[in-house]
Formats: structure tokens, C-alpha cells, sequence
């Protein structure tokens, strides 16, 4: 990519596209082009293919997505597939219809399988059984790289994909019933200080392991592999490093300055047992991650605090 290359980012409102965005524009890149959910509904597969035929970008980061946490996944697994599906499926056919140079597509660590080996390597894709909770989302982004990977493989395109792990940082969703884990246990400890409540119900046991990845360094990482790499196989993105979530829990209460006691609701879903990423490929090809766990939790918690519309809701 040039400074001045036309690179179109979807999904620039979310966490991922934002932090991309401006990754892009801290490292001087001045062509950018972007467009709300208003302004073109990418499900919409006549108005994608009219946008790409009109604004001919050279590269495509390809961030948006539906997303939820656990419970937001279980209530609308349709939803999850359809939406996904249908945007990915409009915007990387429309790119390869319009010669996009290269396109990165952005996954989720939750399309290996649920009993998958730990750390999980890229090769491990396909090869048991998803995790139920949120396999129609990991379904639709298995088809999002599959796509890409058939697309060079019979058209010779140069299109990528790489796969984080749990994401949080600025310009996260911190809604009640629809946020991921870090969000959720920030907002909840927050309202629980606030409200001066004696104790916080969690989901699960709090054995499960999870990785977290600061979106920041996910974002420069999606710069960096347009750069320098190109291959049909996914890229993980994350710390190689595990929390449980009962030590995450206990972790943002501590940032966030909430005291009370913290309870553990088992008749509640755990989700997958443990998720680590073997990190080890993009390592290898020179990238590291920046951001500790608990100074990124306080940046969130500041972003969390400066978003007062999170709070009314």
C-alpha cells in the first residue's frame, strides 16, 4: 500500500474498523474511504457491487460484523448467520468483481473447534466440532476466509485473512445483554459501584480460560500483514498469553474500584473450556503485541467513562 492508495475500511464505526482507521491515519496513509451502516447496507448485495464499481478502492480491510457475546449469539443464531454471511460473502465477491489489489479479512478465534489443541494453530481449522454457543457466527467467518482462500486459489487474487482472539479497547460495545466478557464485567462493576451493591452475579464457574488482545495492537497488526504477507491460510492475532475469567473478574473489579463480593451463577453457560492461540506465525513474521492486560483494562475502563451514552442505557 502507498501513502496515497485508495483503501476502503468497512466496518469503521465498530472497534476493530475505528482502530484501523486511525492506525491508518497515524501512519500517514491519506486516501481513506468509508461508509456508515446508513449510508450502505453491505447485506445489500446491489448496492456493494454499485459502491466498488463507483469508488474502485485498491485495498479492502473488511471489519465489519454482527457480534455479541454469548447470550447475544444463543438468542439470534439465524441472525448471526444470515447478517454475516450475506456482508462478507457482497463485499469479497464485489472486490475480486472490481480488482481490488488485496483484501484482509478479519475472523474470530471462535471458528476453531471447541475441544481444539491448546494453543490452537491455524491448522486446526476444521477439524472437530465448533463450540455450540456460537457456532452460527463461527460458521459465516469460516466461509468469510474459506472465500478468500478459493479466490486466490482459482483467481490468483492476493486476499488474506487474519483470525483475533478476544478483543477490547476503545469504542467497544458495552450493552447489558449484547457486549463479550471484558465489556460486560467493566460496565457491571461500574453500575455495582455506583449503585453501592454488596455483590456481582457472574456467568459460569469462572475456570474458563480466555485470551485478550488489546484492539490497538490488533489494528496494527491488520497494517502490518497487508504489508507483508500473502498465503491461503488465516493468521492468529493474540498474546499467546490466558486468564481464567474468575482472575478477570477479579481483575477489572480491582480497576474499577468495585469492593463487593463476587458470585458465580453455574447454572450459567462456561462456554469453550479454554482458547488459546498459538501466536507463533505472526511472531515469526516480526509482530508483537504491546499492551498488558491491566493497562489496557484501564484504558478501557477511561474510554468506558468518557462514553457517558453506554451509561444511560
Amino acid at each position: 500500500m502507498q501513502k496515497d492508495s485508495k483503501i476502503y475500511v468497512a466496518g469503521h464505526r465498530g472497534m476493530v474498523g475505528s482502530a484501523i482507521v486511525h492506525q491508518l491515519q497515524r501512519q500517514g496513509y491519506t486516501n481513506l474511504v468509508v461508509r456508515t451502516h446508513a449510508e450502505l447496507d453491505l447485506t445489500r448485495q446491489a448496492d456493494v457491487e454499485r459502491f466498488f464499481a463507483e469508488e474502485k478502492p485498491e485495498y479492502v480491510f473488511l471489519a465489519a460484523a454482527k457480534v455479541g457475546g454469548i447470550a447475544a449469539n444463543s438468542a439470534a443464531l439465524a441472525d448471526f448467520m444470515y447478517l454475516n454471511m450475506a456482508l462478507e460473502m457482497n463485499t469479497i465477491h464485489a472486490a475480486w468483481q472490481n480488482g481490488v489489489k488485496k483484501l484482509l479479512f478479519l475472523g474470530s478465534s471462535c471458528i476453531y473447534p471447541r475441544l481444539a489443541p491448546q494453543p490452537m494453530p491455524e491448522s486446526c481449522l476444521l477439524t472437530s466440532a465448533l463450540e455450540p454457543t456460537n457456532e452460527a457466527y463461527a460458521l459465516a467467518k469460516i466461509s468469510g476466509l474459506k472465500y478468500c482462500e478459493y479466490l486466490n486459489r482459482q483467481y490468483g487474487t492476493d486476499y488474506i485473512s487474519v483470525m483475533p482472539t478476544n478483543l477490547y479497547g476503545p469504542n467497544d460495545n458495552y450493552h447489558p445483554e449484547n457486549s463479550h466478557v471484558l465489556p460486560a464485567l467493566i460496565r457491571r462493576f461500574h453500575e455495582a459501584k455506583q449503585q453501592g451493591l454488596p455483590s456481582v452475579t457472574c456467568w459460569g464457574d469462572g475456570s474458563a480460560l480466555r485470551e485478550f488482545l488489546y484492539v490497538d495492537d490488533l489494528a496494527e497488526l491488520c497494517l502490518f500483514l497487508m504489508q507483508n504477507y500473502s498465503g491461503n491460510e488465516t493468521v492468529n492475532a493474540g498474546t499467546g498469553k490466558e486468564i481464567t475469567i474468575k482472575a478477570l473478574a477479579e481483575t477489572v473489579a480491582d480497576i474499577v474500584g468495585y469492593r463487593g463480593q463476587i458470585l458465580w451463577d453455574t447454572t450459567r453457560p462456561n462456554g469453550t473450556p479454554r482458547k488459546l492461540l498459538d501466536v507463533s506465525k505472526a511472531t515469526n513474521l516480526g509482530w508483537r503485541y504491546h499492551t498488558e492486560l491491566n493497562d489496557g483494562i484501564r484504558l478501557a475502563y477511561n474510554d468506558f467513562l468518557n462514553h457517558t451514552e453506554w451509561q444511560q442505557q
